[in-house]
Formats: C-alpha cells, sequence, structure tokens
C-alpha cells in the first residue's frame, strides 16, 4: 500500500489502458528489488509511480499495486524463508492484528482526524530512522514467544492495520523497524517476517478490488512478474549487506519516504485550502 498522492486535474487513464509496458516493467523491477532489501510490500513505491509517472487514476493505481504486491511479496517471503529467516508465529500472530486494525482504521475514517495522523507517522518515521542510524542488529537474535510477546505483537499488528487502513501507508515501513528497534528482531527476520504477512493482505484486497473492476491485470501482471525477479535479488543483498549498512540504508529509504509524504501532505493541504468548504478534496486510496 502506498499513501495518497494528489489526482491530477487532467483525466488520466483509466482501467484497461494502453500504458507503455517498459514503464511498468521498469516500475515493477525498481519495486521489487526495494521490496526484497527492505522487507516492504512495495505499494508505497508502486502507487506513487502508478500515478505520477503513467498518470494512472489513484483509486486504480492503488488496487493495482495490491495485486502486483502479491507476487513480488511470495517470491520476497520464499527468499528469507529458505533461509530459516521467517518466523511463522510471530508472522501469524502480525496477522491477525493486522485484520483487526484494518477493519477498524475502515470504520474510524469518519472519526480521526487523517491529516494529524499523517504528520505523527511522518515524525514517526524521522525519528526512527535517526535511531537506525545508530542500531547494528543482531542476526542471531531470536524473539522468545511469551505472554508478553504475544500481545506486544498482536499490538503492533493492530497499529499496522490502523494505518493501513486510515493512511494507505504499507504495513513494512512501520512493522520492520519497530520489530528491529523495540523487539530486538534481526534485521533479516524482521524483513522476512513483514513479507509474508503483507501477502494474505494483499489477495484480500485485490479480490475485493477485482469485484469492484478497480484493478488493471495488464499492469498488475506486467509489475508483479518483473518485480518478483528483482525481489529475489533484493533479498540476497539483505543478507549480504553488513547489519550495520543494512540498518543505515534502510534508514535512508525511511527519511526519503517520510520527506516524499510531508511534501504531498503540503501539497493536500494548499489544494484543500484552495477550494469551496462546499467540495472538499478525495484524494484518499480506494
Amino acid at each position: 500500500m502506498g499513501e495518497a498522492v494528489p489526482e491530477s486535474a487532467a483525466s488520466p487513464p483509466d482501467r484497461g489502458a494502453r500504458l507503455p509496458l517498459w514503464q511498468l516493467v521498469a516500475i515493477g523491477l525498481v519495486a521489487g528489488l526495494l521490496s526484497g532489501l527492505f522487507g516492504v510490500g512495495g505499494g508505497v513505491l508502486l502507487v506513487p509511480a502508478l500515478v505520477l509517472v503513467v498518470g494512472m487514476r489513484q483509486r486504480i493505481a492503488h488496487a493495482t499495486s495490491l495485486a502486483a504486491v502479491v507476487p513480488i511479496s511470495i517470491v520476497g517471503a520464499s527468499a528469507y524463508l529458505v533461509r530459516g529467516s521467517v518466523d511463522l508465529a510471530v508472522a501469524g500472530l502480525l496477522a491477525v492484528g493486522t485484520v483487526i486494525g484494518a477493519v477498524w482504521g475502515v470504520r474510524l475514517l469518519g472519526w480521526l482526524s487523517e491529516t494529524w495522523l499523517r504528520w505523527l507517522f511522518i515524525a514517526f518515521m524521522m525519528v526512527v530512522a535517526t535511531q537506525l542510524f545508530f542500531h547494528i542488529p543482531n542476526r542471531e537474535a531470536e524473539l522468545e514467544i511469551t505472554g508478553t510477546t504475544i500481545a506486544v505483537l498482536i499490538g503492533i499488528g493492530l497499529a499496522t492495520g490502523l494505518l493501513s487502513g486510515l493512511l494507505g501507508v504499507g504495513g513494512g515501513v512501520f512493522m520492520v523497524p519497530v520489530m528491529m528497534l523495540f523487539l530486538g528482531m534481526s534485521d533479516v527476520s524482521a524483513k522476512g517476517v513483514s513479507l509474508l504477512v503483507v501477502i494474505p493482505t494483499g489477495l484480500s484486497a485485490t479480490y475485493l478490488s477485482m469485484r469492484n473492476e478497480n484493478v488493471d491485470l495488464r499492469a498488475a501482471a506486467a509489475i508483479g512478474i518483473a518485480g518478483a525477479a528483482t525481489s529475489l535479488g533484493g533479498a540476497a543483498l539483505a543478507f549480504w549487506l553488513d547489519p550495520r549498512l543494512a540498518s543505515i540504508l534502510f534508514a535512508v529509504f525511511l527519511l526519503v519516504l517520510a520527506i516524499r509524504m510531508a511534501v504531498h501532505a503540503r501539497a493536500e493541504m494548499r489544494a484543500v485550502k484552495g477550494q469551496p468548504q462546499t467540495q472538499p478534496s478525495d484524494s484518499r486510496d480506494a
């Protein structure tokens, strides 16, 4: 999932438009590499790319990215599973919390301030990124499942689902640093678990989006296949990199993402102020 990007005033291509195949493949290659390297599903990268690069409508881009993320995450998670770096119990507990949190996130859309939450999440990413610059992951660390850790993991899942439902941000950018910094998990274990948790979410969301005919299947297939190929390389790179360097690169990734979210958040605020009160801006993901 990616955060909302303001729609252009022009008429961008709708579902089924003949978007340039080479652009879709290029987007998929980059998203897949970063997905495997950082343990994020890729939607947070795909949605802005589809809207800003190929001009796809916001809602179609969001639904299409969810479909494309599924093969990317499956291949990436498999690479971590083969190396024994995915704790299935941890992934299951997170998935339970994520599903419940996403449902409540959608229900709370009319009650909570999206603007306030978005800026709070931007601040959170900046603080976490700063800590990651000085964090050296222990790749031998294993998380012991106790009553406390079960509650914490479900809580992390709930928070991830809420953020996803309210802001449309991907789970990996929240789950991975939290598991590394606050649970002491190794960087590769956190990334592998994150990719595995993304799969059921992506599958269910894709099914619902297809029923609503919001998915551009051609674009999703092109991006998903290209991204699946490079996600293997990204996962291999994650294991090859020195833990300290991997942590720094992830911190840089979060900072760049936070800055981009802040720029778009300011653009949305200006757009809303410039419109009549009777016609509020609607740039939320589907």
